[in-house]
């Protein structure tokens, strides 16, 4: 699909002459609308569409709240407070952008799950999953550090502890820590750096979201079959065939955001965060915001020394190697079938693989001691196992079910001749 060459003839003599110059309509014609798409996506494939949506929505409500937002230990907390009370509709901005944080993960990690699901990430297509695990990388930095912006209770000592974790890494660890403090714990300068870098991240953010979708335009979409395109019949047009999947999705999915920012808007929030930063009262319980708290409850795992490796930085490893192993996952994965439809071993893995993040989600809430340390270590194993053991075994020893001829075939049921 990747030599698919736009049909778009401009009609009008405005759409000729701006066509010589700058083929912006043939561009849009090409990609949105003439577009050719496997003829048996599902719903699970909308997620793109709606992170593209929650993006534009973030960025939009994020440049609206810097307009009155002040990047000062003395100042932030009111200016946030000042935006809910004395802004036309600032109460609908922070909502809809604090909101709009859990959703865009909510969405990001739907998304990825579905690539996992489906085999997304398989040739030719590893370099588009590549491209979706940096964005996901820039998406965790930027909700770590605008988690910090409101200088609530949980924003300065979630900082102050993750942030002390660097710290660990050998010869270069003190040096990051100061260059993200801006000094020797966190203070104005933090503030200032980490309010200067959530509003430039997601412009970077944006410009890898367009190469992951040229890198898509280029590869061709993956299907639940895993089967490439062999004919014309297996593909329909962009417009209007997947155009009104995404446009239901994306009302279906506004729907239950709506919900919250209108009837929940605090649910997602920790209570300890709508109390002014105070450093000389630590929380009860540090905890990052939901989306982080999988990666959180690696960090915590390692509590144990593993032969010059103190245990602070085992569980810094760990936890970047937990984000480094989905970037690997095209090459971990020994299986020449693609999607899990068709492999019934790895599809009852990958639910076990799910069923544990949503258990590492829980237990990075929960105080680490007793039987909750125990029971990270175990969810963390079985996570390391599941890409570094299952994924490569699995493919080799896997008798996967028949695969359909084309899709065509396994939309209508029946083989073509």
């Amino acid at each position: 699909m990747s030599g698919v060459q736009s049909a778009y003839t401009p009609t009008a003599a405005w759409e000729r002459w701006l066509d010589r110059r700058l083929p912006l309509p043939r561009f849009v014609h090409g990609s949105f609308i003439a577009y050719p798409v496997p003829r048996n996506l599902n719903y699970a494939y909308t997620f793109g569409g709606i992170l593209t949506m929650m993006l534009a929505m973030q960025i939009v409500t994020g440049v609206a709240m810097a307009m009155h937002y002040a990047p000062d230990t003395t100042l932030a907390f009111l200016s946030v407070e000042k935006v809910m009370r004395d802004v036309n509709y600032g109460w609908l901005l922070r909502y809809m952008h604090a909101n709009g944080a859990s959703f865009f993960f909510i969405a990001v990690y739907i998304h990825m799950g579905r690539g996992l699901y489906y085999g997304s990430y398989k040739a030719p297509r590893e370099l588009l999953w590549v491209l979706g695990c940096i964005n996901f990388l820039l998406l965790m930095a930027i909700g770590f550090m605008g988690y910090v912006l409101p200088w609530g209770q949980m924003s300065f000592w979630g900082a102050t502890v993750i942030t002390g974790f660097f710290s660990a890494i050998p010869l270069v660890g003190d040096w990051i820590q100061q260059i993200l403090l801006g000094g020797f714990a966190v203070d104005n300068p933090t503030l200032n750096r980490f309010f200067a870098l959530h509003y430039l991240l997601p412009f970077m953010l944006t410009g890898v979201v367009a190469l992951h979708i040229w890198a898509l335009h280029v590869v061709g979409q993956n299907n639940p079959t895993g089967i490439e395109v062999k004919s014309k019949t297996d593909v329909v047009p962009f417009t209007p065939h997947a155009t009104v999947k995404d446009l239901f999705g994306a009302a279906a999915f506004l729907v239950v955001f709506s919900y919250f920012v209108f009837y929940l808007p605090n649910y997602l929030g920790h209570p300890d965060n709508y109390t002014v930063a105070d450093p000389l009262k630590t929380p009860a319980h540090i905890v990052p915001e939901w989306y982080f708290l999988p990666f959180y409850a690696i960090l915590r795992a390692v509590t144990f020394n593993i032969g010059p490796i103190n245990s602070k930085l085992g569980g810094v490893v760990a936890m970047f190697g937990a984000i480094a192993m989905l970037f690997l996952v095209p090459w971990l994965d020994t299986s020449k079938v693609r999607s899990a439809v068709y492999r019934p071993w790895y599809r009852l893995f990958f639910w076990l693989f799910v069923a544990d993040a949503v258990l590492l989600g829980w237990l990075g809430s929960q105080p680490a001691e007793g039987s909750y340390v125990l029971m990270a270590q175990l969810a963390t194993l079985f996570y390391f196992t599941f890409f570094l053991i299952v994924m490569p075994v699995l493919g080799l020893i896997e008798t996967p079910r028949r695969l359909p001829n084309s899709i065509t075939e396994a939309v209508l049921g029946e083989k073509q001749q």
